[in-house]
């Protein structure tokens, strides 16, 4: 499939939106009411600390809500208003944030079903509207619903679009595209579906695996097995690394991305020397700077004398779980909740542990005088932060 082709036919529709409907003011208003905090306004103004009673919160300067999942929730809430009689769908979460996709239930916006790991598509008819979320759709999904009749309101986010951008040069020039991502995640779906040939690797453990196997070749089975579900119909390790580009799912952690960029450039020089290099090698900056942001806020975070700290957000949130392996990674008793109904009480916390399933902990407020980080993913917003800060606050003094 010309998927560069299609795309181009299809932004011509006009049938596809790709901007919002000019409702900016009314839907400004709504979210403003929804979903910020006076609360976090004044943490910000005061230097991203607020201290009370026993408790010191320390919040990440860099948090929350990013443009991109601003302007999707925002183009959903339009859709709404442009069309109030019609029947909307997403095809997914339009975000991974509980709060804010059961605000869009509310609105009586439906939501596509997975049944047996597929997409239940046959509820959605010609003529009713279908909203793609912030990280995409896979092109096979966009031509079912071009070809059904619907009006697509694509939200998109531009950073997910650059990277589709990137592996499209790489197909152009009969390229295998090395993507860093979970490969069951949405996003990372949408963009392999843009390659011709394509490999998922999750992290650099992987990577040097391939890297590996690219320089002293291997067991080719094994290597199939290893990577079951993450590479391109027919794709063969033996014949389709010798050209390789590098993408990425946009909310993974960016020094890993970077690190596994860089260990095939060194792959691929070592193994075809710098006069060949070029011809074997491709890659573009596609790290998205809300998720580099929120990292390096993190990092400057954990440098602080915490208690604890608290990340907020989805639970399937790949930039949110980021933020949280930071905090593990430099030994702090750290949780990760989606709401504050997670906080059951001073002396119970319902969270999710990395790679494991939600649980509660015992004792996780410490005694005396405590300072607490805060963080949330890019898609969470201030007034989900808020109530948790304020519960804290409320369970330190009462």
């Amino acid at each position: 499939m010309d998927t560069k082709a299609f795309k181009r036919s299809l932004q011509k529709s006009e049938n596809y939106h790709r901007k919002g409907f000019g409702h900016d003011a009314e839907v400004a208003g709504v979210l403003n009411n929804e979903y910020q905090s006076d609360l976090i306004q004044t943490i910000r103004n005061n230097n991203y600390v607020l201290q009370k009673g026993e408790v010191t919160i320390r919040l990440a300067e860099a948090f929350g809500f990013c443009w991109g999942v601003e302007r999707a929730v925002a183009m959903a809430y339009e859709t709404r208003q442009h069309f109030p009689t019609e029947k909307i769908w997403i095809t997914n979460e339009i975000i991974h944030n509980p709060s804010v996709n059961q605000h869009l239930r509310y609105m009586n916006v439906g939501f596509i079903e997975v049944i047996d790991d597929k997409k239940d598509f046959s509820v959605v008819n010609t003529g009713d509207v279908v909203i793609l979320p912030a990280f995409g759709a896979s092109v096979q999904e966009m031509q079912l619903l071009n070809d059904r009749g619907c009006t697509i309101v694509d939200t998109t986010c531009p950073w997910v679009s650059k990277v589709w951008n990137s592996v499209e040069k790489h197909k152009k020039r009969d390229y295998t595209s090395i993507i860093h991502g979970k490969y069951n995640h949405e996003e990372t779906i949408a963009t392999s579906s843009f390659a011709d040939k394509y490999l998922i690797v999750l992290n650099m453990a992987q990577a040097q695996y391939v890297s590996n196997y690219m320089l002293n070749g291997g067991d080719r089975a094994e290597f199939l097995s290893k990577f079951h579900n993450a590479y391109s119909e027919g794709f063969d390790p033996d014949k389709d690394l010798e050209r390789i580009g590098i993408a990425n799912q946009t909310t993974m952690l960016k020094s890993e991305t970077e690190q596994i960029g860089k260990l095939f450039e060194q792959t691929l020089l070592k193994k075809y020397g710098p006069v060949e290099f070029n011809n074997h090698f491709m890659s573009f900056n596609t790290i998205c700077d809300a998720t580099q942001e929120r990292q390096d806020a993190m990092l400057n975070l954990v440098e602080e004398d915490l208690s604890l700290m608290v990340v907020i957000g989805g639970f399937n949130s790949s930039n949110t779980t980021h933020l949280q392996e930071i905090a593990i990674e430099r030994g702090f008793d750290s949780y990760h909740i989606d709401s504050v109904d997670r906080i059951i009480d001073a002396n119970a916390i319902e969270h999710k542990p990395l790679a494991q399933d939600i649980q509660i902990q015992e004792n996780w407020l410490p005694e005396g005088a405590i300072t607490v980080g805060v963080t949330s993913g890019a898609s969470t917003p201030d007034k989900v932060v808020a109530d948790v800060i304020k519960k804290i606050f409320d369970l330190k003094t009462s």
